[in-house]
């Protein structure tokens, strides 16, 4: 668990570990509370200070503001008690956006001459890393998330990168399976799992070394803060991104993270719903002639059903379909009443986007990607299929 004894700081507040055996509400409620102090808040309020009392030598946990901050420490324990339960040696750093971690580990991790496997499928910033990269001279080699295509292409790649289940296609390959394989040829292994959050899998349990994550998305759930996390599992990888975060400083503000660890003590009621939801619009959808392609890991019969059932606890929030023509499409997200036309995912508000709009995903015109919110399921479930009749006119 990322703690202070877990990260050396000595005087940073120490978080309170969950019972063995918890839960996950119980984990989710409790994780990275610090030891109750008479009169003291459960939760401190977010610590805003650009620098601290320091006399003498700089020693201590917090010295300046873009290295360490109170609000961090207990927001990181939180956040490695649901990535890692148990794992003494994991460490949690928490960014300013998932962009941010995910740079973070990219380029702390490789240098010229280097290669790393991406997926080809995955979010669609990921080009743009691709570009980046190869102006480093390191080479990038894609491959498909489905059907663990990237395991071709691993011989003297120094870093796999995975992101299952894919987005916005939600595709799934075997982690574990894509691990193994990769650590054998002595390659880092880092899992985004933004889609799936802690409480749909643990990819440092499947073999990773590094689980990053947008918690901007489903972590956090309610579409008002912007921030990124890399839990790892060694000591010595996981200082190159500190120390990446430290030179960039793409660091979160205190507001934001306490936010962030405010709004995690809900999330294992919001995946329950989210989940549970999301299942319901997509067997719905499944008998409409105008859906094609409809893809969400939970369905029975899905392509990834399967490996997702193996691998993950929850299959995660986002149903992807596509409509006919880009016009049916934009008709569907006009007719909707209570989900809101909108990007990113995961929120306790439903949205709905066309995803070609963007231009960066190889998807049809008429692709939908649905983040299922909070709402009642029969409610979205007759939102959906009416405004799927309104738009055939």
């Amino acid at each position: 668990m990322n703690d202070s004894a877990a990260n050396g700081r000595e005087g940073a507040p120490r978080a309170t570990r969950a019972p063995a055996g918890a839960g996950d509400g119980t984990r989710a409620v409790r994780a990275g509370l610090p030891e109750p102090v008479k009169h003291e808040p459960t939760l401190p309020g977010p610590v805003f200070a650009a620098h601290f009392h320091l006399p003498g030598d700089p020693t201590g946990p917090y010295t300046y503001g873009r290295d360490e901050n109170p609000t961090w420490t207990l927001l990181e324990s939180a956040i490695g008690e649901l990535e890692a339960p148990g794992a003494d040696g994991a460490e949690t750093l928490v960014f300013a956006s998932g962009m941010a971690a995910i740079s973070s580990v990219l380029f702390s991790q490789l240098r010229a001459g280097d290669a790393v496997v991406l997926p080809d499928d995955g979010y669609q910033a990921l080009p743009l890393v691709r570009a980046q990269l190869e102006t480093f001279g390191i080479e990038v080699r894609t491959a498909p998330t489905g059907g663990d295509a990237q395991l071709d292409l691993l011989d003297g790649a120094r870093l796999l990168w995975i992101e299952s289940p894919s987005n916005p296609g939600l595709d799934v390959c075997d982690i574990r399976r894509l691990a193994e394989a990769a650590r054998s040829r002595g390659a880092l292994v880092a899992v985004d799992n933004t889609l799936a959050t802690p409480l749909g899998q643990r990819p440092l349990e499947l073999g990773a070394d590094f689980s990053v994550a947008s918690g901007t998305k489903q972590l956090t759930g309610h579409g008002d803060i912007l921030l990124g996390y890399v839990t790892g599992r060694d000591a010595q990888t996981m200082a190159a991104v500190r120390r990446w975060r430290k030179i960039v400083g793409a660091v979160p503000g205190p507001m934001e993270a306490w936010l962030a660890h405010r709004s995690i003590a809900t999330l294992q009621l919001r995946v329950a719903r989210q989940n549970t939801s999301a299942l319901a619009v997509a067997e719905a959808l499944r008998g409409r002639p105008e859906v094609t392609g409809l893809r969400y890991p939970g369905l029975p019969g899905d392509p990834s059903h399967e490996i997702a059932s193996r691998q993950m606890r929850r299959y995660g929030c986002v149903v992807s379909f596509t409509l006919p023509t880009r016009a049916r499409a934009e008709r569907f997200l006009d007719a909707l009443r209570l989900v809101d036309d909108a990007t990113s995912f995961g929120g306790v508000r439903s949205t709905a986007e066309r995803r070609g709009r963007w231009g960066g995903d190889a998807v049809p015109e008429g692709f939908i990607r649905l983040s299922v919110g909070a709402e009642d399921p029969a409610d979205l479930v007759a939102d959906v299929l009416r405004a799927l009749d309104e738009s055939a006119h």
